[in-house]
């Protein structure tokens, strides 16, 4: 790799875990206003200050985020099919590397749909946005998306979309965990991240995933939904950062949660009669 490109990498990742928390709010951009992601810039910014990089796209980075935040950005730079159609795998690159660089983005996202009908495209998008990213100096994170058909989420098929990214180019890899996700990890010769998916049923459901990730390979997390959607998110992201980052077990975690929620009550105004 190329010094920045390099360093780009570094300023992701933590020097001392080597693992990254990254923060994902580009859910609008084929599901529109989430719930909690209403008023993204409401949503982001008590959390920025607790993440190691944002992911989104460059529509919500310049109307949400103030210019001044030194945090790294993950700019998703792929779209075109929202959840209205069937086959959300009808994706094309829509953000140029130009303005990649000129919203000074750390890395771009784009989804990769192995299996589904639009396999060959984003497959081939996938690698025209390595040679960009070689050639601008900026990491390309392949998301191995599977659209609606959550059941494809196991070892074998994960394991090949993400070895497959990485085969085109790919300097990380956003992916699910999943039962033996320690195969997928043994497979993919770059760093892997992991997503939350859609909001768990429970908080301690979350820090399980993450710890059973971190403990089988992963170099971090890629969460959205399961800390914004949270009824105390800032509490729920630092719980997550003591596990990526301090290898907390899942009831130290749990403490922290516990703590910061305390803590966050004794701050908040109190109700006038």
């Amino acid at each position: 790799m190329d010094w920045g490109l390099q360093n780009r990498m570094h300023r992701m990742f933590s020097t001392a875990s080597t693992n990254t928390v990254m923060l994902a709010v580009d859910h609008g951009y084929f599901m529109g206003p989430t719930r909690r992601l209403e008023n993204a810039r409401a949503t982001i910014t008590p959390l920025l200050p607790h993440t190691d990089a944002l992911a989104l796209t460059r529509g919500i980075l310049r109307h949400a985020v103030d210019p001044t935040v030194t945090t790294p950005i993950v700019l998703r730079v792929s779209g075109g099919a929202t959840v209205l159609k069937e086959d959300l795998s009808h994706e094309a690159l829509t953000t140029s590397m130009e303005d990649a660089v000129r919203l000074n983005a750390n890395a771009v996202a784009m989804s990769v749909f192995v299996g589904a009908p639009h396999e060959h495209e984003s497959l081939v998008h996938l690698s025209e946005l390595v040679d960009q990213g070689e050639e601008y100096g900026i990491p390309v994170m392949a998301i191995t998306a599977v659209g609606k058909e959550l059941e494809k989420r196991d070892a074998r098929y994960l394991a090949l979309a993400c070895r497959v990214s990485a085969e085109i180019g790919a300097h990380l890899v956003k992916t699910y965990y999943c039962e033996d996700f320690g195969k997928v990890v043994e497979g993919c010769p770059v760093p892997l991240v992991v997503a939350g998916g859609p909001k768990l049923d429970s908080e301690r459901a979350a820090l399980e995933l993450a710890r059973n990730a971190i403990d089988e390979g992963a170099h971090g997390i890629d969460m959205g939904r399961n800390i914004w959607q949270s009824d105390h998110p800032v509490a729920m992201l630092k719980a997550l950062r003591a596990i990526v980052h301090e290898r907390a077990t899942v009831r130290e975690a749990l403490e922290i949660l516990t703590t910061e929620k305390a803590h966050s009550a004794s701050r908040a105004p109190a109700a006038t009669a």
